[in-house]
């Protein structure tokens, strides 16, 4: 280890031409996010290749790390520690992942370490040894059939494991320095030595987690025969333009505009309504990213000029985009040249006839094989940039009633038809199982699921099915985005807006900002899919980083239900003057009637689950906490009494409740309101299972069904029923239903969150969106809100953009970036006291924790003030913001301080 006295090696380095293991140790500190050299031993020396697991010693210890290049010397002048050992063979940090992590942790102010921990699964040596027997062949697509050798019987091996004009940048480093080192390759480029300030560096940081799924082909994917090159030998590098880009540091310390104020944004917006689509999307020049250096996370709301056509953002949707696949123009090409030779002389058409010839194929191909794309403007011609190479990028809106998961599926397999794999991202496990099948139907065994419900062994195995090229498509949750998928060409994310794709771990970053960022470094095609529309990808989109991939109004009226408010009108005032004042007025029991009638399905939406969830003083209005600690308390649904038991066994009366805490379970058998000191208790909300309880007696002899908790259901036969659900539990039924009726607005809006406005039009949508187009949609808030309006007329982008730009007006994400930093007071004041902010931070709080929140310690001494510091910068000081709180955290580990400290950038939940 450089800087420490350690012995050397017994025999000579100079056999080795790479003596020196530049190391990553995962070590928590913040101050020691740094690269570490070690002395290969010659008996390592063929096993320690860039991207391995190795264990070195460091002060004493022995610690886990992972092998990132091998140089031929080191600038350290003592001795070196000798590298312990190789835990195994398998290269399972690749060079694209590294730079993703080292972005991501900078993004994020974390360390290199923790990013790691959520990217990469833990070693299952098992699974690894049933596969060094029988290494995975690679899946052959049209790409790599052009370049095999037309023998495969004389094929090098030794050849086939470097591809001319790799990548020079990020690739070079990964490369395997052994002593015949591969002539093609480039000279390996050195990673920068470690200094004394390097956490003043732009380093990484990123996210994940598993979610669930079930597949069945497990080691046969990874098995083949002997005689195949191991996978590591036959893996692509880095697509040269993707190292093209410049280092990581381009992206993150690029200095973006400031958001324009809450008029601009909207005029800006109007003129884009304005313009049409196709002009939109085939001016890559107008859309791209521009060269002044922004990432994808700044929403800046400005446009690009003609000069930026050059950009690394560019989207590639334009006719004159020559990122183009050339396994897949050439493979379409002779089939269409040998229809276009010109008969005068036999001379062969021109290329740009062969070429034409060639986009016309596959553009019919993909409109008859995809015609469900053809209800959005300019779906095909997104497909056909996917197929061709290219990386546009879009916010998608998905139809009423569309089958989202087939459409996502049928992106993943043009995708892979052109050459490359994809990474498809949804919230939990019933949504990516029903991705999964999808897109194993398309595609075949090549797709995987990606969850923690695996257990260790299968899920390790499938993600080195990914790492090895035999899976192409990987569908997950939030951990997917660290998938190690090859010649990547899609990122896709269903439902941005739900809080599982934020990260609970430090450094706490979301799905979406890494998917973004990953595909600003890779070239690859993003889509960020959904119902709704949150406020971070109208940002984008307005920025002209992506483009908008949404129906024509004519098509969206023709699929939505008929949706409405009560009292709405003055007219259904006069037929029911309390329509607004009562939880389920009379219009919607008289839909649910004629629907039942009919043989229809109901659906009624809940906020909470429970019998009664919530209580409060009936006199005084006071939320009712329990005396013991302060918890809310309850109706519980469990006791016999809550379910209206009668004293003596006679109809009449029912027993009267005695509330209990939902945190420690107390019986408040003497309740005694603090504010005002009356006895009587209210229902503040009614809970799921209260609200069956009442449907079942307003409809005898109607099946009852409830999803959520526990018991959540996917699918719902035919029939005449009424289906309570929670919040994202609806279940689905064939044909749709009949009557939606979403019940207690007022608890979704009401919400002292940030984000509680889109949120409430999110889940609305989601549910809506199951009712067939002659159904009905009775939604139980002010008919007057933007967000019931919005639902009215489904116009989530329109919501999204007044969102924005309220955001905008006052200050709050995504127009600027925040950071969070949670602690007591002393630890607070000490991590200010060591940042090095930028001049136009502002300081706010300190504010106690959002409720709910959790405190940044796991261990039961924490103490009883913890308390909020937030700062705020304009989008074009964020990554400098992040710097010096990674910087501040690093000084702040050398002190050795434990008070309890956590940092966020651009937490969900603000308060």
């Amino acid at each position: 280890m450089a800087g420490s006295g350690a012995v050397g090696a017994t025999h000579p380095a100079a056999v080795m031409t790479h003596p020196i293991a530049r190391v990553l140790p995962l070590l928590e500190p913040a101050h020691l996010d740094r690269d570490f050299d070690y002395l290969v031993p010659p008996e390592l020396d063929e096993l320690a290749q860039p991207g391995v697991r190795v264990r070195v010693r460091f002060s004493g210890r022995l610690i886990d790390g992972y092998l990132l290049e091998r140089l031929e010397k080191s600038d350290h002048t003592g001795k070196l520690v000798r590298l312990e050992r190789v835990v195994s063979g398998e290269r399972v940090l690749t060079p694209e992942i590294l730079k993703l992590v080292a972005a991501v942790a900078s993004r994020y102010a974390g360390t290199r370490a923790d990013v790691l921990r959520l990217a990469i699964p833990p070693r299952h040596a098992k699974v690894e040894s049933e596969d060094l027997d029988k290494p995975a062949k690679p899946v052959k697509t049209k790409r790599a059939a052009k370049k095999a050798t037309p023998d495969p019987a004389a094929a090098d091996p030794a050849e086939s494991s470097s591809t001319p004009g790799s990548a020079e940048g990020a690739a070079a480093r990964i490369d395997p320095h052994t002593d015949h080192p591969d002539p093609t390759r480039a000279p390996a480029e050195a990673v920068e030595a470690p200094t004394e300030n390097a956490e003043a560096e732009n380093l990484p940081t990123a996210d994940a987690l598993p979610g669930a799924a079930t597949l069945r082909a497990e080691a046969e994917d990874l098995t083949a025969d002997d005689d195949v090159p191991p996978p590591d030998a036959t893996r692509d590098p880095v697509d040269p333009e993707a190292a093209q880009r410049g280092p990581v540091g381009s992206v993150i310390a690029a200095e973006v505009d400031p958001v324009e104020s809450a008029e601009e944004a909207a005029a800006h917006r109007d003129s884009r309504n304005g313009e049409p689509q196709e002009a939109r999307l085939s001016n890559d020049s107008a859309s791209g990213v521009a060269a002044e250096g922004r990432e994808p996370g700044d929403h800046s709301i400005d446009r690009f000029s003609a000069s930026d056509s050059d950009s690394a953002l560019d989207c590639g949707l334009s006719a004159g985009d020559t990122r183009t696949e050339p396994s897949v123009v050439a493979s379409r090409a002779e089939t269409a040249a040998a229809q276009t030779v010109h008969t005068s002389g036999g001379v062969e058409s021109t290329k740009a006839e062969r070429t034409g010839a060639a986009r016309s194929a596959s553009s019919q191909s993909i409109v008859e094989d995809f015609p469900g794309w053809g209800r959005y403007v300019h779906g095909h011609s997104f497909l056909g940039a996917l197929e061709s190479g290219r990386g546009p990028r879009a916010g998608w809106q998905a139809l009423p009633g569309e089958d989202w998961a087939k459409r996502l599926a049928e992106l993943a397999a043009v995708t892979v038809r052109g050459g490359r794999g994809a990474v498809i991202m949804v919230p939990d496990q019933r949504d990516l199982d029903r991705v999964l099948a999808e897109c194993v139907a398309l595609v075949g065994e090549s797709a995987v699921g990606l969850a923690a419900g695996l257990g260790p062994s299968a899920r390790y195995r499938r993600w080195l099915s990914v790492l090895r090229g035999t899976a192409r498509v990987v569908v997950g949750t939030r951990s997917a985005v660290f998938s190690p998928v090859q010649e990547l060409g899609l990122i896709a994310i269903w439902d941005d807006g739900d809080d599982t794709f934020a990260e609970p771990r430090s450094p706490y970053p979301h799905a979406r900002e890494v998917a973004m960022l990953r595909a600003h470094e890779t070239g690859a095609a993003f889509v960020a899919g959904g119902f709704s529309r949150t406020a971070e990808v109208q940002a984008i989109v307005e920025s002209g980083w992506a483009h908008d991939l949404l129906a024509d109004r004519n098509v969206v009226r023709h699929a939505m239900p008929r949706i409405t408010a009560p009292g709405d009108t003055d007219a259904a005032l006069e037929r029911d003057p309390i329509a607004q004042a009562i939880r389920i007025p009379a219009v919607a029991f008289g839909e649910a009637r004629k629907a039942l009638k009919a043989g229809g399905a109901v659906l009624v939406q809940v906020p909470r689950r429970g019998y009664i969830p919530a209580l409060s003083c009936a006199k005084c209005r006071t939320p009712a906490r329990c005396r013991h600690c302060n918890g809310p308390l309850a109706l519980p649904d469990g006791s016999s009494a809550s379910r209206g038991v009668l004293r003596s066994g006679r109809e009449g009366v029912a027993e009267a409740q005695s509330p209990s805490c939902r945190w420690c379970g107390i019986t408040e058998a003497a309740f005694r309101c603090g504010a005002c000191g009356s006895r009587a208790l209210r229902a503040v909300v009614i809970g799921a299972a209260r609200t069956a309880e009442e449907l079942g007696r307003a409809f005898p002899g109607v099946p009852v069904r409830g999803s959520g908790g526990s018991s959540i259901l996917d699918t719902v036969p035919e029939g005449a029923q009424v289906v309570v659900s929670t919040i994202g539990a609806e279940p689905r039924v064939p044909g749709g239903y009949a009557v939606a009726m979403l019940l207690d607005g007022w608890a979704l809006l009401g919400r002292a969150d940030l984000r509680a406005a889109e949120d409430a039009l999110r889940r609305w949508m989601s549910a809506a969106a199951l009712v067939r187009p002659d159904g009905r949609v009775i939604v139980m808030a002010d008919a007057g809100l933007p967000t019931v309006q919005a639902l009215v007329r489904w116009d989530p982008v329109w919501h999204a953009g007044f969102e924005l730009d309220q955001r905008a007006e006052v200050r709050f994400p995504p127009a600027v970036r925040f950071a969070a930093i949670d602690g007591t007071t002393d630890s607070i004041a000490e991590l200010l006291s060591e940042a090095k902010l930028p001049d136009s931070v502002e300081i706010l709080g300190p504010v106690p924790l959002p409720p709910g929140a959790r405190k940044p310690f796991s261990s039961g001494d924490s103490p009883a003030e913890v308390e909020r510091m937030i700062l705020r910068a304009d989008r074009a000081a964020g990554a400098a913001l992040s710097r010096a709180l990674a910087a501040a955290q690093a000084i702040r580990s050398t002190h050795r301080s434990d008070a309890p400290l956590r940092v966020q950038i651009d937490p969900v939940d603000i308060g």
